[in-house]
């Protein structure tokens, strides 16, 4: 069975940073490719960001700012998303999702991976 569970949302200031939590119980994250999405109110889901099989990294999103950062944590079976320098605009149910592919790297579509997803953890960014 595969399933997903996200941890680490919650409200925080805007320029403030947030570490998200991708674990799975039954299967090892790191032999598959995991990808972090998320989708805010009144929005389509978006791609953010994917790490593959050998650790590489493809991000998604158009954006000039480097604020999203994935990575492994093997030890604990998690892939973890750090977003820095958060913006109201952020302000989203983020989650990660997998199609178990084992490819070598993240697919050029981002929503390819969207096979098995978890339930999400909410991110607001308010004052």
């Amino acid at each position: 069975q595969v399933q997903l569970v996200e941890s680490g949302g919650g409200l925080v200031q805007p320029g403030g940073s947030l570490r998200l939590t991708c674990t799975a119980s039954e299967f090892t994250l790191e032999h598959y490719n995991i990808g972090w999405f998320r989708r805010a109110p009144g929005k389509e889901r978006e791609a953010i960001s994917c790490i593959s099989t050998t650790d590489r990294i493809t991000n998604y999103l158009n954006s000039k700012e480097d604020r999203f950062f994935i990575s492994k944590d093997s030890a604990n079976n998690a892939v973890s998303l750090q977003i820095d320098n958060l913006k109201p605009d952020d302000t989203a149910v983020y989650y990660c999702a997998t199609n178990l592919d084992h490819d070598p790297d993240c697919p050029t579509d981002g929503s390819s991976l969207h096979t098995y997803w978890g339930q999400g953890t909410q991110v607001t960014v308010s004052s």
